[in-house]
């Protein structure tokens, strides 16, 4: 079986259980909703006790809970740009705001970046009488430069200078 198969066959039962992503990430538990979802999608892994948690849920085999377990081969299956009209909205954030958020953060933080690995996600609901709104929080951990080769009196890495 093929790692695409098993998340065809979680989708498979997902929708003949009628089960919503919130049940099943209440019923595996142990972590971000997002990074669990994300790995029944293919896209993360599950440590072992949420592997076997998620094989016990859906019915899964041996070999398909190890499957859990295994580093994926992460963004396979999106093209680029995206074609799904949700995910292309993110691009399109992006690319279209992403000049100033680098500006800003670096500005804040100095010469580095925000890390997609330590780094957390919530989604929220925003009542509003024009209609919900969504609500995205990101947090990750900025990871500076290391500025490797450097002389005495360069600093060692690209902290916001003072």
């Amino acid at each position: 079986m093929k790692r695409e198969e098993l998340t065809e066959k979680i989708l498979d039962i997902k929708r003949e259980k009628d089960w919503s992503w919130k049940h099943i990430t209440s019923e595996i538990g142990g972590m971000s909703e997002v990074l669990i979802v994300g790995a029944l999608l293919g896209q993360m892994k599950l440590p072992k006790p949420l592997a076997k948690a998620a094989a016990e849920l859906f019915g899964l085999s041996a070999v398909e809970e190890r499957m859990l377990n295994e580093v994926p081969y992460r963004g396979t299956g999106t093209p680029m740009p995206p074609t799904d009209p949700l995910i292309y909205r993110f691009y399109e954030m992006v690319m279209v705001n992403g000049p100033a958020w680098k500006a800003l953060i670096e500005e804040e933080f100095g010469d580095g970046i925000m890390s997609a690995i330590d780094f957390n996600v919530a989604f929220e609901r925003e009542a509003n009488p024009k209609g919900d709104r969504v609500r995205v929080s990101m947090s990750g951990k900025f990871l500076p430069y290391k500025y490797y080769g450097n002389e005495q009196g360069i600093p060692d890495y690209g902290f916001k200078e003072v």
